[in-house]
């Protein structure tokens, strides 16, 4: 494509003066078929450059060639082209900054971000001397200097302002705080969306990815009904044809409405691949402690991965509950002997609990609203109330 470099640097410099964002942001894609080019591959195309291109434009363009030029080593220099990456993310910072009440360069903006994330992960797989995680909270840093030029936008026409670009960016820097595990760092960027004033004028594909990393978050906050609200929006909202996406999002949203009371369906479950869950929801109904456990187990490195095996463990309380209800319902008085739920636990295989370990659940489940009583330690009874002494999860 191409050609040879004049055409290449002809062909930036008409997109620019068609202020065509698009086609901008492809001939600085590192995805775009240009980079096969070995005539693009220059240590130092500065003087090419500055024949053809204006500042701060050519300084995106020269760290652009650059990057080509490290990538094309034998190994590839991950680290120096990520260093060239950063530098040219600084230029679009500056061109941002030049272009006053003009966003047609969001689209270069956002690949530039793209890709230096695509360069930052790299470094991190491939390059050896620095703290795990340290290259990508750099591009992170550099990809705030964007939204906060974005976020600073306020004179602009709604057309025209770069506050337009503030979600494409604010899910970019979700996607590296969840993968540095500094979920804290998130919260500013919330607040910054939340109080837009066109949140919703957003485009939709954004909004979903957005709904997705803000669901995960509330429910790290152990916020269900919130964590229910972000990311049912972004499921329903998610086209059908995305189905690996799909099932990304019922990864976290099944569980999290397990917690409130609600079981998925086996027909959506199966549909993506996904029967793990209603196996746990079975033993779950069933108040069938053991069974729930081997599941765990079994599927434990599944859950890690997943990042929901502690959410997942947060279930067995509800097992608990469920075999303790059906425990109620078999001997109908309000006052419960301690010994009937440890003789339930071990008809489920649980033989490894004490009556003391017993009274503990029973304690937490009272703590956390799931059983409406008390434990007389005098009796060893459990005395529950005569009025819905087990809570509807949803109210819990």
């Amino acid at each position: 494509m191409f050609g040879n470099v004049n055409n290449y640097l002809s062909s930036v410099l008409h997109a620019t003066e068609d202020y065509d964002g698009d086609a901008l942001s492809t001939h600085l894609s590192l995805r775009d078929v240009h980079v096969q080019n070995h005539n693009l591959y220059i240590a130092q195309p500065e003087k090419l450059v500055e024949r053809f291109l204006k500042p701060p434009l050519d300084d995106v363009v020269t760290a652009h060639m650059k990057v080509l030029y490290h990538l094309a080593q034998e190994p590839p220099g991950y680290m120096e082209a990520y260093t060239q990456q950063a530098a040219a993310c600084s230029a679009v910072v500056r061109l941002l900054q030049q272009l006053k009440d003009e966003n047609w360069c969001l689209a270069l903006m956002y690949r530039v971000c793209l890709d230096l994330r695509y360069l930052a992960q790299a470094c991190e797989k491939h390059c050896r001397g620095f703290t795990p995680g340290h290259v990508l909270e750099k591009a992170a840093d550099c990809m705030m200097a964007c939204f906060r030029v974005c976020a600073a936008d306020g004179r602009a026409s709604d057309e025209d302002t770069k506050r337009l670009g503030m979600m494409n960016l604010v899910n970019q820097l979700f996607k590296i705080y969840f993968r540095i595990n500094k979920l804290h760092l998130c919260k500013p960027l919330i607040r910054a969306i939340d109080n837009c004033a066109f949140k919703d004028a957003f485009p939709l594909p954004e909004q979903i990815t957005y709904k997705y990393f803000v669901g995960r978050r509330a429910m790290f906050d152990s916020n269900y009904r919130a964590a229910v609200e972000d990311l049912s929006f972004a499921f329903s909202n998610c086209p059908d044809r995305f189905a690996s996406n799909k099932r990304l999002i019922l990864i976290y949203l099944v569980p999290v409405k397990m917690l409130l009371g609600y079981l998925p369906t086996k027909s959506l479950l199966q549909r993506y691949d996904l029967l793990l869950f209603h196996d746990l929801a079975l033993a779950l109904k069933a108040g069938n402690v053991n069974r729930f456990d081997e599941i765990v187990r079994d599927q434990e490195l599944v859950l890690i991965r997943s990042g929901i095996y502690l959410l997942v463990e947060k279930l067995k309380f509800i097992v608990y509950r469920n075999l303790f209800k059906k425990v109620f319902a078999i001997r109908g008085t309000h006052q419960l002997d301690m010994g009937d739920f440890l003789s339930a636990l071990q008809f489920v295989g649980v033989t490894d609990v004490s009556l003391d370990e017993t009274h503990c659940i029973v304690a937490n489940l009272i703590y956390e609203g799931k059983v409406k009583g008390y434990i007389s330690h005098a009796h060893n009874k459990l005395v529950v109330s005569k009025q819905n002494p087990f809570p509807p999860l949803l109210s819990t």
